[in-house]
């Protein structure tokens, strides 16, 4: 029988979430797949390999997303277009989402905590410059650029987890996003200028376009 490895990955990352990292087995992960755990051990040497692998591909989609932001040719538009590349990651890979947000101590993949902060800190800057343009052009106020790409990461990351976790009112994705856009308007109203109204406009046409798929 023939394993492949997102197979694994995707069996893993479930029965993870499911069961902790005391409960995840080497021998649960191969019922998943549907193969035997000798076979398992061809691919990994551990489960905590195993975990490493999941971390590292959480990330590696992750990325994937959020850089078709910077296919935008302005400031405004690589902005909106990275707010919406999160939504979409967040509601279309939710384990994976998941398991970025887990705290090391509590994933257990030691071995992954330097690739981990490599990943985590390009994201932080990524977030980072998308605000330094929007200052640069004038749509943001001035101010800390981590400072403020930090208020606006914890903003949309409490939403999307309050959502996750059924917390919310709203019956359907298209609903969330809704909410989530015009809550994020109610923010920008302290962090924008006035001439972040055009801003406004752009993210309201990047709304309907298609999701992007990994």
């Amino acid at each position: 029988m023939s394993i492949h490895r997102d197979q694994i990955i995707r069996c893993a990352c479930d029965l993870y979430l499911s069961d902790g990292i005391e409960g995840f087995s080497m021998r649960k992960l191969a019922k998943c797949v549907g193969c035997t755990a000798p076979a398992l051990y061809r691919h990994y040497e551990s489960k905590d390999e195993v975990i490493q692998d999941v971390v590292t591909e959480a990330y590696r989609q992750f990325t994937q997303y959020l850089y078709r932001a910077l296919e935008g040719r302005t400031p405004s538009e690589r902005f909106t277009m990275a707010g919406k590349s999160y939504f979409d990651f967040a509601m279309e890979q939710p384990a994976l989402y998941e398991i970025i947000y887990l705290p090391r101590a509590i994933l257990g993949a030691h071995s992954a905590d330097v690739a981990v902060a490599h990943e985590a800190s390009a994201i932080g800057q990524f977030w980072t410059d998308r605000v330094r343009e929007m200052m640069d052009a004038g749509f943001l106020k001035d101010g800390d650029p981590s400072e403020v790409s930090h208020t606006l990461w914890g903003h949309a990351h409490g939403l999307i987890s309050i959502y996750h976790r059924g917390l919310l009112s709203v019956q359907s994705p298209a609903e969330f996003r809704v909410l989530m856009t015009e809550s994020f308007f109610r923010l920008m109203k302290g962090l924008g200028t006035e001439a972040f109204d055009e801003v406004v406009e752009s993210i309201r046409k990047v709304r309907n376009m298609e999701p992007f798929t990994a």
